[in-house]
């Protein structure tokens, strides 16, 4: 399908009721950048009431490409991509919620309403959060040079995990 305003192809196609009626408008990013611009002459546009959700489809694009900028990223304890956190809904150890704070923000406001906790905590099991987040580094660096066939290393790594989980 062509765009309604020029010959290339329409990328953006929208399905509107307008008064009972659906109408629908194809064009091409070009144009429908145009369409959404504030100088762009209203008489012009097709239908003046999808500005706004063009403008949402256009910054779709957008987001997709920072999105898979983000995806790439990896919490330096635990070794999880911001992309396994959002295959699997959830993160590898309490360090991520600082490495991702910026986008894990957003998303708890919306499930939570807030970012500070409120209500009732554990009486126990707060204590050994940081050797918790240690064991996790050393069983990814562990792991690590087993791939890279370094057996000494991850010999070492061994004995020290065994050290801090007996102690």
């Amino acid at each position: 399908m062509k765009c309604q305003k020029c010959e290339k192809p329409a990328t953006f196609h929208i399905t509107d009721l307008v008064d009972g009626e659906p109408k629908e408008v194809h064009l091409c990013e070009l144009c429908a950048k145009e369409f959404l611009s504030p100088i762009a002459d209203e008489a012009d546009s097709v239908v003046p009431e999808m500005a706004g959700l063009l403008a949402q489809q256009l910054t779709i694009g957008q987001t997709a490409e920072q999105l898979a900028e983000l995806d790439q990223r990896v919490c330096p304890v635990c070794g999880i991509s911001f992309l396994e956190f959002r295959k699997q809904g959830r993160l590898g150890c309490p360090h991520d919620y600082v490495h991702f704070a910026k986008e894990l923000e957003p998303l708890l406001v919306n499930i939570h309403g807030e970012t500070q906790h409120v209500g009732k905590t554990p009486r126990h099991g707060g204590e050994g959060a940081e050797q918790q987040t240690q064991l996790i580094r050393l069983r990814r660096e562990m792991k690590e040079a087993v791939a890279g066939e370094d057996y000494e290393r991850a010999s070492v790594l061994r004995d020290e995990i065994r050290g801090i989980e007996q102690s």
